[in-house]
């Protein structure tokens, strides 16, 4: 059996580029997202100080990066949560069941004090799987 190569996820143009690190990574079935931010293409902030616009853009920004991948969210495996503020708890809740289906992935979920841009109050890493369905 041959091992799996690690293909580079992106979008054209790369927010990422600036900071030196990649959107993702393929490997095999298995994708790996770099924690996804309220930025858009072109890496400027969306939703300063609006917390349900920074979600809805992360969340945008990773069924982009999946697609791309050759998944969806409905793969999503493993999702680890970085919150500012701890008082959106309730509305991560919410955003799960508006973004992923049963069974749910697993999930951590973290309050940070600051994120890489000061305006950022949410960011979320993601493990999916490609070509194989989940099953609960």
């Amino acid at each position: 059996m041959q091992n799996p190569r690690a293909e580079r996820i992106k979008t054209d143009p790369d927010p990422f580029e600036p900071f030196c690190l990649s959107q993702g990574f393929r490997v095999g079935d298995v994708i790996y997202l770099s924690g996804q931010a309220a930025l858009d293409l072109e890496g400027n902030i969306i939703g300063a100080g609006d917390f349900d616009a920074q979600a809805d853009q992360v969340f945008r920004n990773i069924d982009q990066l999946l697609t791309t991948a050759g998944s969806s969210l409905a793969e999503v495996v493993k999702v680890t949560i970085y919150l500012t503020d701890m008082s959106h708890f309730p509305k991560v809740i919410e955003l799960r069941r508006k973004w992923f289906t049963a069974p749910y992935p697993a999930d951590s979920i973290v309050e940070v004090r600051a994120l890489a841009l000061p305006e950022l109050m949410i960011e979320i890493e993601a493990m999916a799987i490609a070509g194989v369905r989940k099953t609960g």
